[in-house]
Formats: C-alpha cells, sequence, structure tokens
C-alpha cells in the first residue's frame, strides 16, 4: 500500500508538529510541512514532543502552498475545515491520499478550501460550547487513522 500525506499548512505550535511527526513514524506517513513555519524543525521543543522518533519521519518541507500545490497537481487531496458538512468518515481515502490541515489560529484559507470543496471534510463536534475546533494533532490522529482504517491498517502490527 502506499502511504499517506499529512501536509501541516503554515504550523505555528512545535508540540503540535511533534505530536504529528511521532504520529508520521508510527504509521509510516509521509509528514509535509509548508512554510512559512511558526518555529524551527531544529527547536528543542519539536524534537521532545517527537522524542526519538524525529529522525524516522519522512519529512518534505515546501516553502509555499503554491510549491506544493504545483508540484502535487492532480494527487488525491482532501481539506480539513470546520466549514462543510461531509464528514472525515464520509469518503473513501486513496492510497496516498494528502490530507491536509492548516494553522492553528486559523484553519486552511478560503483560497485552498475552494480549490476542490467536494472534498472538504470536517470531524463532527459539539459547537454548543463554543470551543471552535480540536488540538491539531488529534484532528490529525482522528482522520489518519480513519484513512489506515480503511484499509485495514495495512502495513501496521
Amino acid at each position: 500500500m502506499k502511504s499517506f500525506n499529512i501536509v501541516l499548512v503554515e504550523p505555528e505550535i512545535p508540540p503540535n508538529t511533534g505530536n504529528i511527526a511521532r504520529t508520521c513514524a508510527l504509521t509510516g506517513t509521509k509528514l509535509h510541512l509548508v512554510k512559512p513555519l511558526g518555529f524551527s524543525i531544529d527547536e528543542k521543543t519539536v524534537r521532545r514532543a517527537g522524542l526519538d522518533y524525529w529522525s524516522a519521519v519522512d519529512i518534505e518541507v515546501h516553502e509555499s502552498i503554491e510549491d506544493f500545490l504545483r508540484k502535487y497537481t492532480g494527487c488525491s487531496m482532501y481539506f480539513a475545515t470546520t466549514k462543510t458538512d461531509k464528514t472525515y468518515a464520509d469518503v473513501s481515502y486513496e492510497e496516498g491520499s494528502f490530507i491536509l490541515f492548516g494553522k492553528e489560529t486559523k484553519g486552511l484559507s478560503p483560497e485552498i478550501l475552494s480549490l476542490n470543496k467536494e472534498r472538504n471534510i470536517r470531524i463532527p463536534m459539539n459547537n454548543s460550547i463554543g470551543a471552535r475546533s480540536l488540538n491539531l494533532s488529534n484532528s490529525v490522529n482522528i482522520i489518519l487513522y480513519e484513512a489506515l482504517r480503511q484499509y485495514n491498517f495495512a502495513g501496521l502490527i
């Protein structure tokens, strides 16, 4: 099975990226970081959150969202947002799909979300308490593990 791809567009919080890197290492998922980053990936806090898994992660850093989109034009992409009706469990993920997540404070831009609205997905939440969304690393885990589940966790023990 081709591994999935997690794409963090302009991540801001080092521990979130470190936790996501650890998940990617343990699932054989490629991690894409799209600049500008709110930190250096050499920072101690990112390494601490990723523990000793950081060196085991297949990471690709992109200078901009435009560079990323140009390189992967035509690839299967899903866009995580709170601004759609379709849930992450409503879709069948293609092997090798890219799942994009936006920065912690703003999410993905309207321009990115408009690229393919049929591919926008959300995680159901109780909005009556006034919270905007789940933590980024939790959101990545929820959606990634659904994609992996659809392939019977191929390659994982």
